[in-house]
């Protein structure tokens, strides 16, 4: 009895000198640690201020994040009578906000005096560059048709100066036949009036809209 005491009072010395060794070992790290620190002081700021730009970075990502998923929430609808009333500029800040509805979360109006041709630059959600260019009539069906000239400065600019993927022209008005004839042969996009309300007034993408547009650049959870 006396011999089986002693040894569990030794197993009990062996396990409380390893607990003693481990602490002691530990606080040795953690003092070095410290020392090094206080040595090497500019490490810790660095890492400070890395850490400050993740979190800031982060949270904003965030903030937009949640800011994008209030205006999808929104459902963002347009009507061609709206779309019709609205001011050329206008007309493009409008097809920007569908973009970014889309998901396009880059979409900017780039559109006025030497804009070669893109009134609208986006990227979608698969990596895909989209240069837009806008052509509003105020009298609608009644204005004057989109031609094939039209097509000739968006084929010219949009891939070579723009780097584009998809390159589109959106109307609120009529498309010619040679027009359309052009841009199916020079691999265009033409968002016609009939299109158009079906984007505007919906909630679908306008690359589910449209024919023949290319595959994804990248592999996304959407694609």
């Amino acid at each position: 009895m006396t011999r089986r005491r002693g040894k569990r009072q030794r197993q009990r010395d062996a396990q409380l000198l390893g607990l003693l060794l481990a602490v002691g070992t530990g606080i040795a790290v953690v003092v070095a640690v410290v020392h090094w620190l206080l040595v090497h002081w500019w490490v810790l700021v660095v890492v400070l201020v890395l850490a400050v730009f993740a979190g800031a970075g982060w949270l904003y990502r965030r903030q937009e994040a949640a800011a994008w998923e209030r205006v999808r929430a929104q459902g963002l609808r347009y009507g061609l009578a709206q779309l019709d009333a609205l001011h050329h500029t206008r007309f493009e800040d409008a097809v920007r906000e569908l973009m970014r509805r889309d998901g396009c979360r880059d979409a900017v109006r780039v559109g006025g005096r030497g804009d070669l041709g893109a009134d609208v630059k986006a990227t979608d959600p698969f990596g895909r560059r989209w240069v837009i260019q806008c052509k509003h009539r105020r009298d609608g069906l009644a204005g004057g048709a989109v031609g094939t000239p039209d097509l000739r400065v968006l084929n010219g600019t949009a891939r070579q100066v723009h780097g584009a993927d998809v390159a589109v022209i959106v109307t609120n008005g009529r498309v010619t036949t040679p027009a359309v004839a052009f841009a199916k042969a020079q691999r265009l996009h033409v968002v016609d009036r009939h299109t158009l309300g079906a984007w505007a007034a919906g909630s679908r993408p306008l690359w589910e809209l449209l024919r023949s547009v290319p595959p994804p650049r990248k592999p996304t959870a959407l694609s």
